[in-house]
């Protein structure tokens, strides 16, 4: 199976790239870092532009992504509707998610099952700089990068507005601030962890390492707590190829990566960490960067991707109806 798509095709993505949407009429707009929701009374509509955030700052289009980041999504949705229900209702487009208006909890569950990260929040850079306490839990002596942790462990962190930054929390400190109650953030980890064992298993069958995640979840009218947002892409997961992780380990070098953090370490080496100004992305960042979104789509889910060649902004008014 041919997981990279043609060149080609990526190159005909930089014309057809969603950096935003504007449509009238479709309720209350909310813009997020990736996507942009639009309100509807007891459902919104979601969607997934082509926006690519790292450091938790907007730094531009990669070609078809926010369709990658719907197909996922929509397949773990439905994969993983035997651990967590899920807040879809339609999917009129391929960037376009009707959803259940639920209230969603101020914070993001992350879970993580080996210590590594580049940003200034990440879990490494704490335990470099000398820190032993991560989001409430205790970590050894003597560990390396990227090495596992002793069992994933649950690290939330704030829900940052668009350009602020997310801060790590500790269970105490999510229960202090009001972003859940103890028993809701019990309920809350405990799906987390499931999802987690099941996404996990999933990509060892597929050669890759689930490194880390992000879930969101909200609740529903009725009381249920459910899925929202992502699950598992390579914009809320971290991905590294089993094969070669332990040689990597050995030698100390960086594990093969495939998700965004081939954005991250990009700018990274050209000295940029979130502050001040970002690099400006050449194309042929962005069509590997194309390339690596659509390769583990297709390894995860057993299918190549198939890219919606039509001029975005167009089909989502015909798809919609607007």
């Amino acid at each position: 199976m041919t997981s990279r798509l043609p060149e080609s095709v990526v190159r005909q993505g930089l014309s057809l790239r969603l950096a935003e949407t504007d449509f009238s009429g479709l309720g209350e707009k909310l813009e997020g870092k990736v996507r942009d929701s639009y309100l509807q009374g007891d459902r919104r509509l979601i969607m997934t532009t082509d926006r690519v955030s790292a450091f938790d700052v907007v730094l531009g289009t990669v070609p078809f992504k926010g369709q990658i980041l719907d197909a996922l999504s929509r397949y773990w949705f439905e994969q993983t509707k035997h651990i967590a229900d899920n807040h879809i209702l339609e999917t009129p487009d391929p960037v376009v998610t009707a959803v259940e208006e639920c209230q969603v909890f101020g914070v993001e569950m992350i879970v993580r099952a080996y210590l590594t990260g580049s940003s200034s929040t990440s879990i490494w850079t704490h335990y470099e700089s000398g820190a032993r306490q991560y989001c409430g839990h205790t970590l050894p002596e003597g560990m390396r990068k990227h090495q596992p942790l002793a069992q994933p462990l649950i690290t939330p962190t704030t829900k940052a507005e668009k350009g602020d930054h997310d801060a790590p929390l500790s269970a105490a400190e999510v229960v202090e601030r009001g972003l859940a109650t103890a028993d809701e953030f019990a309920e809350m980890s405990e799906i987390c962890l499931k999802l987690f064992s099941f996404g996990t298993a999933v990509a060892a069958d597929r050669g890759l390492i689930l490194v880390d995640t992000k879930y969101e979840l909200g609740r529903r009218k009725d009381g249920t707590i459910v899925l929202v947002d992502e699950v598992h892409t390579p914009d809320s997961s971290r991905y590294w190829y089993t094969d070669g992780y332990r040689k990597a380990m050995e030698d100390g070098t960086e594990p093969r990566a495939l998700d965004k953090e081939y954005l991250r370490r990009y700018l990274v080496d050209q000295g940029y960490r979130g502050q001040g100004t970002a690099p400006v992305l050449p194309d042929d960042v962005l069509i590997e960067a194309c390339q690596r979104y659509a390769e583990i789509y297709a390894l995860l889910t057993g299918e190549p991707f198939a890219p919606d060649l039509e001029p975005p902004a167009a089909r989502i008014r015909t798809n919609l109806g607007i």
